[in-house]
């Protein structure tokens, strides 16, 4: 990450700087450098500002996922997908926490409930850490996981349905199926090249200074020498008909989506408290317990935040993302993937809301709008592809891990795969 963060920054400075050189002063027109301190400014100031707006959802989720545990909800998930989860992540107990947290991670983001996922993903990456041996360095496990999140099936994007619908679309569902097509081929393909990766990938020495950080989330867990004794895995017939019951989820989202959607989030929290009452949970304790964690997991992520989204925000600012479009907007032009909508495709991995900006200019553009191919294919990328600096700024930033592996790698290939898939798809069925 390392290298990383000081290539973004070094290709931005120098890219204003060049800019800067030949720039002619005008009345009212910032110089590249001038605007280059300002999207300094104005990043920083946005990370602790998205931070902060995290603290509501994290400490709500927080807290039902902790009645949900206390239930033994993760326990009941973790032993339906155990055949799966054990073959993807044989170095966790199968019993673990982490297993039911990494599955409602996922779930949150197949229904496209957004930063409703993250305390999910955050408590999986806290519950990883717990068997993590190197301190301030990924395991396998963690990279296979984020590269999953960041490529995550989509079988409901709700909030670009309601972005195509504000935008006047006839059809602002068309997107379920070019959606779940692209994530279901980036999932393959994150999978399999974290599987690959990770054999070119050495966990390294032990780092000291790792060694030596509080790690609240170890420490308080009084058991975390000892797990509960292995429940074992539901008969297979009973796995076989809970996936059933997943996979007829897909036409029910691609009906009636736009019906659903708004119960999701309701309907969440009336499940995770009446499963916990009927369990004998004290749910309103237990609520208030988990809760807890919502402002100190806020903060901690501020520092990982504020770094990736100065460098993001200074690689535009600089014109080094126009500069990239103009060249290689010709040649994708020529494989179903217009000069128009590459900005899109190029923004998504490092900036949420510089994508969502992208694609709203374009489907409220009348000469475009949001049910032509470009239209199509935008909003497919924007529910299919995710912001993958932000979301491994956030998830190792709450377990403060430096040494990240191969899971950038990872995330970026099923990220190029999502890209090519969602052409592929909106070609045929859109051009």
């Amino acid at each position: 990450m390392n290298s990383i963060f000081l290539g973004i920054v070094l290709i931005a400075f120098f890219a204003a700087a060049w800019r800067e050189i030949g720039h002619v002063p005008a009345e009212g027109v910032q110089t590249p450098m001038e605007a280059l301190s300002a999207g300094m400014i104005s990043s920083a100031s946005g990370a602790v500002e998205l931070a902060l707006g995290l603290v509501g959802v994290m400490t709500l989720f927080l807290g039902l996922m902790k009645v949900a545990e206390a239930g033994g909800l993760l326990v009941i998930i973790a032993r339906l997908i155990r055949p799966l989860m054990t073959r993807l992540f044989p170095e966790i107990p199968p019993n673990h926490p982490a297993m039911g947290a990494m599955i409602l991670n996922l779930s949150a983001n197949a229904l496209g409930l957004g930063n409703a996922a993250t305390p999910f993903g955050i408590r999986a990456m806290q519950e990883l850490d717990k068997l993590n041996t190197r301190p301030g360095t990924a395991t396998n496990s963690m990279a296979l996981f984020l590269a999953i999140n960041t490529s995550s099936i989509t079988l409901l994007p709700t909030g670009v349905i309601a972005i195509r619908a504000a935008a006047g679309s006839a059809d602002p569902a068309a997107i379920l199926p070019t959606t779940l097509f692209a994530t279901v081929c980036a999932t393959i393909a994150a999978i399999t090249a974290a599987m690959v990766y990770k054999r070119f990938s050495a966990i390294g020495p032990p780092d000291p200074a790792a060694a030596a950080m509080e790690r609240p989330w170890v420490a308080d867990d009084p058991a975390r020498e000892a797990l509960p004794e292995d429940p074992g895995a539901y008969p297979l017939w009973v796995s076989i008909l809970a996936l059933g019951g997943v996979v007829a989820l897909i036409p029910a989202t691609i009906l009636w989506g736009r019906v659903i959607s708004p119960w999701i989030i309701p309907g969440l929290m009336i499940g995770f408290l009446l499963f916990g009452a009927a369990r004998g949970v004290r749910i309103y304790e237990v609520f208030v317990e988990g809760a807890k964690d919502g402002f100190q997991v806020a903060l901690r992520i501020i520092p990982y935040l504020v770094a990736i989204l100065v460098a993001v925000g200074m690689f535009r600012a600089s014109g080094a993302m126009d500069v990239m479009v103009s060249v290689l907007g010709g040649l994708t032009s020529k494989v179903g993937l217009p000069a128009e909508a590459l900005p899109m495709a190029l923004l998504r991995p490092l900036s949420g809301s510089g994508a969502y900006g992208v694609m709203a200019s374009i489907i409220n553009d009348p000469a475009i709008g949001p049910d032509s191919y470009v239209g199509y294919l935008v909003t497919t990328l924007q529910g299919s592809t995710e912001t993958t600096f932000y979301v491994l700024a956030v998830y190792f930033g709450a377990v403060q891990i430096r040494r990240i592996r191969h899971t950038l790698a990872a995330a970026l290939t099923a990220d190029v795969v999502a890209v090519i898939a969602a052409v592929a798809i909106c070609s045929y069925l859109f051009l």
